[in-house]
């Protein structure tokens, strides 16, 4: 395949249009805020993300190389279907629930990251082992997505992997470095855009293909392949759920979701722009969808692809760019791959934001230094996006089961963060020692489960198990919600049992160890005193503890006016100190 210079070029006019609107982002944040919110500005862009620009940055989180490239193969892959296309309806109920039950709770309280409210009740230890998961899962999704990236590229342009792999992570780590969220943000409505019409273009013509049957024809009948709306078995029906619960409740809590809804401008913004990002996710998947219908609907022997076709060259994952090449024009082609490479950035530069954010904050601030100054947290800012970008670079280009890693990785912030995070949301009374203990649990009984992509057996099998081709055996046990639950109950039922033990003098105020009961004048409690502002929050979810007023702290959860609009809420109201 001769290299296209044609193609080249598209891809370079996108690339400089989003650096240039990363750039003026970058521009703008320094125009916003004093220069003593800087990081905050950083983070969370000042909390002032309107409408149109927070829908759109929040659609493009989820929206990425991976929604789009993983929908289409789901729809084309026989056997599977749009039935098993789950990512679409599963991430669009995860914004509606994140919408429903968490942005509030979390914006009108005025945290800065995801991670604020578990240093708040369970402290800096614990918030540092919360942080490894979340970690993991944006790291190795940001090294999927550069991968797929790479792959994308190099089927339509005939130009060496690690080239294009690297070109795309320096833009986007670029204008991630100097702008923040703002060069996030503002990126992000240039790249849904390109997303939307480089897709929908594409779409009319290669279904116009002539090797291209009816789509509605091929839906329910068999053609060149099974019926590309798919079936679920009745044996997999447990399997499907365990996934499918996975995306709607694992999908909630990931930092680049929390970003969007903590840099809203008021707590009822925040529910809206969740719901006005689901169904965006809605509508941006139906052109995969259509392209995976058409790649399952063509007769690939007629085209210039040949034979085999791409599921026997196990090319199906990338069934869209194949659709592109060779059943569209050469200009709509080269528009086409320009969208998806923009899709890609759209959630590439998120993670990397998300994870430098939680460390600077969460780990650098308020774990080692908390008097560190906010032009040194910027420093450790822009340091951890360059090291994280060059960290997920580095892994796309290496590792050799990246999606492995991030669906194991993703499992566990289904698995540990998310009932941790209901429990520090909803659950009164829970301590460190019982998310110590829900911690472990969900996370042996998922390293226990296996994980196929990474070739690892299970300890426990489950029922209804089976080996692969691989002799890797596969469980069709919803063991994944299994593992949550048990992670979820277990914190309660600990943290109760360590509450009960020690306020009846069964066990010593000595032997409380990680200061989570009955200790009130610990280090650590002070530590967690110290995260926000006496005046600003009351801190009726830390444990009995007696703030220093004297003592002033440069980091608090936010300023103060943040919470002007939400005065009188139940939550507010009580301004009596401990």
């Amino acid at each position: 395949m001769a290299f296209h210079v044609e193609g080249l070029v598209a891809i370079v006019v996108f690339y400089l249009a989003i650096l240039a609107v990363g750039i003026w982002a970058a521009w703008k944040t320094k125009n916003t805020g004093s220069e003593g919110d800087r990081s905050e500005a950083i983070i969370v862009g000042g909390r002032d993300i309107g409408l149109l620009v927070g829908g759109f940055t929040m659609t493009a989180t989820w929206v990425g190389g991976g929604y789009i490239n993983g929908t289409a193969e789901a729809v084309y892959v026989p056997g599977y279907g749009l039935a098993w296309a789950q990512a679409p309806i599963g991430y669009s109920l995860s914004l509606v629930l994140g919408g429903l039950f968490f942005a509030k709770p979390m914006r009108s309280k005025g945290y800065v990251t995801m991670l604020d409210p578990f240093q708040q009740l369970y402290g800096k230890r614990m918030g540092g082992l919360l942080f490894i998961p979340a970690l993991m899962g944006e790291m190795f999704w940001a090294a999927a997505i550069f991968s797929a990236l790479g792959a994308t590229i190099s089927v339509i342009i005939d130009i060496n992997v690690n080239i294009s792999v690297i070109i795309s992570a320096l833009i986007a780590t670029m204008y991630t470095l100097v702008g923040g969220l703002y060069s996030v943000a503002y990126t992000d409505v240039v790249q849904l855009f390109c997303i939307f019409l480089g897709l929908w273009i594409s779409v009319p013509f290669a279904m116009s293909h002539p090797a291209v049957t009816d789509i509605g024809l091929t839906a329910v009948h068999q053609v060149h392949q099974a019926p590309w709306l798919g079936s679920i078995n009745s044996l997999d029906i447990y399997t499907w759920l365990d996934n499918f619960l996975l995306l709607t409740l694992g999908g909630i809590p990931w930092q680049a979701y929390f970003q969007r809804v903590l840099s809203s401008s008021s707590a009822t913004y925040a529910q809206v722009l969740s719901f006005l990002a689901a169904f965006g996710c809605l509508v941006m998947a139906l052109p995969a969808v259509l392209i995976g219908a058409i790649g399952a609907s063509t007769a690939w022997n007629e085209t210039e692809y040949g034979i085999p076709d791409p599921m026997t060259k196990k090319e199906a994952d990338m069934i869209l760019p194949i659709v592109l090449q060779y059943l569209c024009p050469v200009y709509i082609s080269f528009f086409g791959l320009g969208a998806v490479s923009a899709a890609v950035m759209s959630s590439a530069d998120s993670s990397i934001l998300s994870a430098s954010s939680m460390f600077a904050r969460n780990i650098y601030q308020l774990s080692f230094r908390q008097n560190a100054s906010d032009r040194e947290i910027v420093w450790v800012m822009r340091i951890t996006v360059f090291l994280f970008g060059a960290s997920a670079t580095a892994m796309a280009l290496l590792a050799s089961s990246v999606y492995g890693l991030w669906y194991l990785s993703s499992d566990l912030v289904y698995i540990i963060i998310f009932p941790q995070l209901l429990c520090v949301l909803f659950i009164k009374g829970t301590n460190t020692y019982g998310a110590i203990a829900g911690y472990l649990f969900g996370l042996v009984l998922r390293i226990t489960g296996g994980e196929p992509y990474l070739y690892l057996q299970p300890l426990i099998y489950y029922p209804g198990c089976y080996p692969d081709e691989n002799n890797i055996y596969i469980q069709r046990f919803p063991f994944k919600t299994l593992a949550m639950l048990t992670s979820f109950f277990t914190n309660i039922i600990v943290s109760y049992l360590a509450k009960y033990l020690f306020e009846s003098g069964t066990l010593p105020p000595k032997l409380d160890f990680l200061d989570a009961v009955v200790a009130r004048y610990s280090r650590e409690h002070m530590d967690k005193a110290t995260l926000v502002k006496s005046d600003n929050i009351v801190l009726n979810e830390l444990a009995p503890v007696n703030p220093r007023h004297s003592l002033t702290l440069s980091s608090t959860f936010t300023n103060k006016e943040a919470f002007n609009y939400v005065d009188s809420s139940p939550e507010l109201s009580n301004t009596e100190d401990d």
